[in-house]
C-alpha cells in the first residue's frame, strides 16, 4: 500500500471515531489527507494525529469531492443524510452504523469473506458490521466446513460503550452515585445499569426483537454465506465500559469433532483460542485493548452430539467496530483502490 490517499472520519469525536483515528496512526495507513468530521455542535474541537493537531469540521459543510474514502463512525441517521453526497462524489464509503441496504453496500469482515470485494462496484459501500457480528464470524468462519452449521444461538453481554460516549458517562455516574450512598437517578438509560444487566439493548420492534438483535442475524448469515441458518439472538446490556462477552451454541450438520475444532481455532486468523483447561478469557482481563477475539470454553452439546458451544470475548470498539473498519480499508486499498488513484 505504497500509495496514499486523502481520507474522512465522520463521527470522529465519538468513542469508536476517536479509536479510528488511533489506528489509522498505529498501523500507518497511507494517508494523505485526513479530514476529521462531525456535527455541527462538536466542530471546532481537535484531535491529535501523527504529531499534529486536527480541526474537527463541520460535515455538513464538508466537500466529499475531496476524499476518495470516507469512514462513517457517527449514527444510522448521519449516515443516511450524508453517504448519498459522498457516493455522488465518486468516493468510496465504509459505514459503521448498519443504516444502508445490505446488498448496495454488504457487511465484510476481513477474516470471514474478503472475496465479497470481488462482486462490488466502484465507488465502493461496505459496512463494517456490529461489534457481535464481526466476533462471531471471526470465530465462525473458519469453522464452517467442520460445523455445516444448521442452527446458532446467541447470548451477547454488551458493553454500555455499544450506545456511545453517553452509555460510559451514564454508568460511570450511577457507579459514582450507588458508591457515595447518593439517590440514582437513571438519565440515558431507563433504568440503573450500574451493578445490574438490562436484558434488552435498546427499544424492542412489535415482535420483541431490538435493532442490535435482527441486526446481528442478518449480518452473520451473509457474512457466513449461510442464508438459511436459523439463528437467535439476545443481546443485554451489562455494566461494563468496554468489552462484549457471547455465549454461542452452533448446532452442526453432524456430530461435532471437537478436537478438530480446537485445532482450527488454534490456527484462525483474527482469533485468541484460550485453551488452557480450567481457564477462559474475559472482556475486561483479556479482550479490551487488543486486536484479536478470544475464544474458549469449547464443548459438546450436554446431550446433543451435533452442538458445539463456546465463548467469546472481543473489544467492541476497537476491533468490533474501528479495527474492522480499517482492516476493511485496507484490503479495499490493496485489491481495488490502488486501480483508480491518480
Amino acid at each position: 500500500m505504497s500509495q496514499s490517499l486523502d481520507i474522512a472520519v465522520i463521527g470522529a469525536t465519538g468513542t469508536v471515531g476517536e479509536t479510528l483515528v488511533q489506528l489509522l496512526e498505529e498501523r500507518e495507513f497511507p494517508v494523505g489527507n485526513l479530514y476529521l468530521l462531525a456535527s455541527g455542535e462538536s466542530a471546532g474541537s481537535s484531535l491529535p494525529f501523527k504529531g499534529r493537531n486536527l480541526r474537527v469540521r463541520d460535515v455538513a459543510e464538508f466537500d466529499f469531492s475531496q476524499v476518495r474514502l470516507a469512514f462513517f463512525a457517527a449514527g444510522e441517521a448521519v449516515t443516511r443524510s450524508f453517504a448519498p453526497r459522498a457516493t455522488a462524489a465518486g468516493c468510496s464509503l465504509i459505514d459503521l452504523s448498519g443504516a444502508l441496504d445490505p446488498i448496495t453496500a454488504p457487511a465484510l469482515v476481513p477474516e470471514a469473506n474478503p472475496q465479497l470485494l470481488e462482486t462490488l462496484p466502484a465507488p465502493y459501500q461496505l459496512t463494517s458490521p456490529s461489534a457481535s457480528s464481526v466476533a462471531l464470524a471471526c470465530v465462525l468462519a473458519p469453522l464452517k466446513g467442520l460445523l455445516k452449521p444448521q442452527r446458532l444461538s446467541v447470548m451477547a453481554s454488551l458493553a454500555v460503550s455499544c450506545r456511545g460516549r453517553e452509555g460510559v458517562v451514564e454508568l460511570a455516574r450511577q457507579t459514582a452515585e450507588l458508591l457515595n450512598a447518593r439517590p440514582l437517578e437513571p438519565r440515558f438509560f431507563d433504568r440503573q445499569i450500574a451493578f445490574n444487566v438490562l436484558a434488552q439493548a435498546g427499544a424492542p420492534d412489535a415482535e420483541g426483537h431490538a435493532v442490535l438483535e435482527r441486526r446481528l442475524a442478518g449480518e452473520i448469515k451473509q457474512l457466513l454465506g449461510e442464508p438459511a441458518l436459523r439463528v437467535s439472538a439476545t443481546c443485554a446490556l451489562a455494566p461494563v465500559f468496554f468489552g462484549d462477552s457471547l455465549a454461542v451454541s452452533v448446532v452442526a450438520e453432524q456430530s461435532v469433532d471437537v478436537a478438530k475444532v480446537r485445532e482450527q481455532l488454534g490456527i484462525a486468523p483474527g482469533v485468541e483460542f484460550v485453551e488452557e483447561e480450567g481457564d477462559y478469557p474475559t472482556a475486561v482481563g483479556d479482550a479490551v485493548g487488543q486486536d484479536s477475539v478470544y475464544v474458549g470454553r469449547v464443548r459438546g452439546g450436554l446431550d446433543d452430539p451435533c452442538e458445539l458451544n463456546l465463548w467469546i470475548a472481543s473489544d467492541n470498539a476497537r476491533k468490533g467496530a474501528a479495527l474492522n473498519a480499517v482492516q476493511s480499508a485496507e484490503l479495499l486499498i490493496k485489491h481495488y483502490l490502488s486501480k483508480i488513484l491518480t
